[in-house]
């Protein structure tokens, strides 16, 4: 009789356990990916709607419900995922409902962390529109195949987009977006051909006739196109910068040759119209070789000694021009974050002659090292000393020089060269940041 109950025990046990599953808590995972090949998929709403029917159906308790447009192509990529991934490790939800397993993931990376936790009881079922994955083998294994599969179309698709690209450029034809001082061509029967772009194109032939004729530097034909030219590109209808500018003096594409991918190696001769002669390009480059220009970097006093306020971003500099009513260009130096840290930081702009007036006025209240001021001074004194010997043929006196540090570094950051000013912020007792345009030291 005993045995009996202990059976009978068992069965209402064995009973109960489908039960309890509709105790479980998910969250429901809906995701668009931002590829071309999935634009047709569902989309996250409608996702989200048909999952919520089968929920309501099957009495399933959702606990949160999970948006994100990111590709699954790559492990860890997703932050949306991550997110659900630890809240499950903390026992927030134990299922997750989604539309296709491939929704869930399209790497190896991705799938092991969900198997895992399968594997640790933690994630006690997927489910989808049509299945239902728990932790056993064979529910497992399939998952794994639909995952794999998703993958193995994505390799698949990779390869043949190579394939095709490589076999375009075989034929001449450009695979990208058409350099400045080309336009691609419309029509479908001519996909891939670029042809020159009648109104940007002779100015591209003039730019590189005066880097390797005249001389003209990079920077010299960024002022040129910019304010002279008012040029401006056909892809985002801004002008080009200096960095843009060096970019294409280096572009073999302009006399008939291109490389595809960069720095793979792999040279084709285009069927597009070259703008220049190969013998004007080499001379090009020639020209930025021997000048070194493409090292070209202008140091500006105050850039990368200071911080941002804001985000912790370092502080960059640059100049700006401003064509006058006279004919003249007004030159200023502006100072801002530059953003490594934070894309969307407010902290503003100061113009150099701005940010130096406050300089000068936090040297009152600030501790400085003497020790180096006075130094420096020493030697300014000693510079001038032999300047008004050799030249006037006196001896400077030097009861008439007064010493006052502050006074001398006000001096320094008013009247010195780049490097000099660099030197005495540097050796200023303090960090220097910068924020909505006023600069302030922190001991």
């Amino acid at each position: 009789m005993e045995e009996n109950k202990k059976i009978k025990g068992g069965l209402r046990e064995l009973q109960a356990k489908p039960q309890e599953r509709l105790k479980m808590k998910y969250v429901l995972y809906a995701r668009k990916s931002t590829e071309a090949e999935e634009k047709q998929a569902l989309s996250i709403d409608s996702q989200v709607k048909e999952m919520l029917q089968i929920a309501e159906r099957e009495g399933l308790e959702i606990v949160d419900i999970r948006r994100e447009a990111h590709s699954a192509k790559e492990s860890g990529q997703r932050p949306i995922f991550k997110e659900i991934v630890g809240d499950i490790q903390g026992g927030r939800y134990n299922g997750v409902i989604v539309w296709h397993p491939d929704r869930l993931s399209r790497n190896a990376g991705d799938l092991g962390s969900l198997v895992d936790l399968m594997d640790q009881k933690l994630l006690i079922e997927i489910r989808t529109y049509g299945q239902r994955f728990t932790n056993s083998p064979s529910d497992k294994f399939l998952l794994m195949i639909l995952c794999s599969q998703a993958k193995l179309e994505n390799d698949n698709k990779s390869v043949n987009v190579k394939r095709g690209l490589r076999t375009r450029c075989e034929m001449g034809l450009w695979p990208a977006p058409a350099p400045t001082g080309y336009l691609n061509e419309k029509r479908i029967d001519r996909k891939g051909y670029v042809m020159v772009d009648p109104q940007r194109g002779p100015v591209m032939k003039k730019m590189f006739e005066k880097v390797a004729n005249e001389n003209w530097s990079g920077r010299k034909v960024y002022h040129w196109l910019k304010f002279e030219m008012n040029f401006r590109s056909a892809m985002s209808n801004k002008p080009l910068t200096l960095s843009n500018i060096y970019r294409l003096l280096q572009t073999p594409f302009f006399y008939g040759s291109f490389e595809y991918p960069a720095k793979s190696g792999n040279w084709y001769t285009g069927r597009h119209d070259p703008i220049i002669t190969r013998e004007l390009f080499e001379k090009v480059q020639e020209r930025l070789t021997r000048s070194e220009i493409v090292h070209e970097r202008k140091e500006f006093a105050f850039s990368r000694i200071m911080t941002c306020g804001l985000c912790g971003s370092g502080i960059c500099a640059e100049d700006k021009y401003k064509k006058l009513a006279n004919g003249g260009t007004a030159h200023y130096i502006y100072y801002g974050c530059n953003r490594s840290k934070d894309l969307q930081c407010k902290c503003g702009y100061v113009r150099e002659e701005e940010l130096i007036k406050q300089l000068v006025a936090l040297i009152e209240k600030v501790e400085i090292d003497e020790k180096f001021i006075k130094n420096k001074f020493d030697q300014e004194q000693a510079r001038m000393a032999t300047f008004q010997k050799q030249f006037y043929g006196t001896k400077m006196a030097k009861s008439r020089i007064e010493y006052d540090p502050r006074k001398f570094a006000e001096h320094v950051l008013t009247e010195g060269s780049v490097e000099e000013k660099r030197e005495m912020l540097v050796n200023l007792k303090g960090k220097l940041t910068l924020k909505h345009k006023i600069i302030s030291i922190d001991n």
